[in-house]
Formats: C-alpha cells, sequence, structure tokens
C-alpha cells in the first residue's frame, strides 16, 4: 500500500493477536466457558454462599486442568464477582454498564459490569464508524484527555461498545449519535466494512487482563454542510485529515491500535 512503512504494519498486526503474559485458566458459569482468568487472581476474592449453601466461586480440578467456576444464576453471580474484584482493586472505571456474556458456542447467558470484562477474559463486542467528507478527506476524532483508554489520541469518527441492551444496529445509531450527533438517516452510502478481531493482553486488574474484541465496522460519507459535534463528552475535537495526514499520524503512534487497523483495512 503507497505510503505504509510494511515494517510498521506488520507490528501493528501483530499487536492485535497476541497470547496472554501468562497461563489463564477458563472461567465458568455452571458449565459454559464464558472467558478466563490468571490461576490465582480469584484465590483472594471471597463470595458469600448461594442460598442452598453452595459455594458461589470455587476452583474445581478437572482431568483436563483446574478452572474456576461460578454457580448460581450467570448475571447475579458476575455483578458479586464484579463487586468483589472493585473492593480488591482489580476492576478498570466503573461504568454500570451491563455487557453481553456468551458461551462458547455464541450463546448468550448473561451480563456482567463492562469494569471486569478484561480482567475475566470476558469476549466484548464493539462498532465503529469510518467517515469521509464528500471530498474524500476522513473525519476523525481525538478521543477525551479524561478516557480511561487510549486519552489524547485519535479514533475513527466513532467507536464504542455493544451494551448488554443493544443489538448491532442500536448499538450504531446510539453511539453515533452520543460520539458524534449525527443521525444514521443523514448519512450517505452507509455501510458494513468488515470485521477486526482483537486478542491481546492489557493493563486491567495490574496486568492480569486478557482483551477478546469483535468490532464491526461501518463506513459512511458525511454530507456537506453536517458537522460532527459530541454529546456526551467523551471526543476533545473532530478533524478532517486527508489520506496523507492520517497515514502520517498513524504510523506515528496518534491513532488508537483499532482505529489504525481499521483504517488501514479500508484503504487497502
Amino acid at each position: 500500500m503507497d505510503g505504509v512503512d510494511p515494517h510498521w504494519l506488520a507490528a501493528l498486526r501483530a499487536s492485535a493477536s497476541q497470547a496472554p503474559r501468562r497461563p489463564r485458566l477458563p472461567l465458568l458459569a455452571g458449565d459454559a466457558v464464558i472467558g478466563s482468568v490468571e490461576p490465582d487472581l480469584l484465590s483472594q476474592i471471597v463470595l458469600p454462599p448461594l442460598s442452598n449453601g453452595r459455594k458461589q466461586l470455587s476452583k474445581v480440578e478437572r482431568p483436563e486442568g483446574a478452572v474456576w467456576q461460578l454457580q448460581g444464576e450467570v448475571t447475579a453471580s458476575l455483578q458479586a464477582l464484579a463487586v468483589a474484584l472493585r473492593e480488591a482493586g482489580l476492576a478498570h472505571a466503573w461504568r454500570d454498564e451491563q455487557l453481553a456474556v456468551m458461551d462458547v458456542q455464541g450463546r448468550r447467558v448473561g451480563t456482567v459490569e463492562r469494569a471486569v470484562v478484561r480482567v475475566l477474559g470476558i469476549a466484548t463486542q464493539a462498532v465503529h464508524l469510518v467517515a469521509q467528507s464528500e471530498d474524500g478527506r476522513f473525519w476523525v476524532q481525538q478521543r477525551a484527555w479524561s478516557k480511561a483508554n487510549d486519552p489524547g489520541l485519535w479514533d475513527t469518527l466513532m467507536g464504542g461498545m455493544v451494551s448488554g441492551a443493544d443489538t448491532l444496529a442500536s448499538a450504531l445509531a446510539r453511539e453515533t449519535w452520543e460520539e458524534a450527533g449525527l443521525r444514521l438517516a443523514d448519512l450517505k452510502n452507509l455501510t458494513r466494512g468488515g470485521q477486526l478481531d482483537v486478542c491481546c493482553p492489557c493493563s486491567d486488574g495490574h496486568g492480569a487482563g486478557y482483551v477478546i474484541e469483535h468490532i464491526v465496522w461501518y463506513r459512511c460519507t458525511v454530507p456537506d454542510g453536517l458537522v460532527p459535534q459530541n454529546q456526551d463528552g467523551e471526543v476533545e475535537r473532530f478533524v478532517l485529515m486527508d489520506r496523507a495526514e492520517l497515514l502520517r499520524k498513524m504510523q506515528d503512534h496518534k491513532f488508537t491500535r483499532e482505529a489504525a487497523l481499521i483504517q488501514v483495512a479500508l484503504l487497502a
């Protein structure tokens, strides 16, 4: 691709596909595998017993290896675990936002507080919108300096999590309004662009976190006369960048990894 350093691109792609720093044990809700944790992370967590006296959280030795297992209603047990992780200083920024929890077959089994999905190795889903002006330049946002993740870095026009109450379509519409003040009906040529899968260690839980995220990204044209305006306080500013400036800032590590990978896929 013209203007792209192949070594930078290879490193960028490799950073989105990394094994955990340390071995992890499966996390089960009942018999369903829903995530993974570092072996001794939950040893310091004590949850109250269930009403029938059974342990709500236990480490179980199986022929194939040890697992951590939650019992009881999935969402309630995960909420109790999330609160305990917060009290132990192992949760990320608390959002009071529930994300869907899926088993390995992709079936929804419950929801969990967003602040603990990484430390519990629970897969999440996100949506991004890449936007161009009618002259071909790219609308991008600078993330607010108060953001818990990647403050001040450049991003796609919009990027956000799919909450437990969302579908992909509703998350796309909601996040586009909240972050950019734009209604989907006012955009041109809105189409699905592709999917980006990210697996890598992260700093959540004092370095015990592991990201598994499936990002569905869309592309559109913002008609002349429409200017993005942030509604939720999470964006510092929006600017238009031409292809050369976009590539220069991406290769200078001024963009989030996810935004850079999505923009590269669009430009390819």
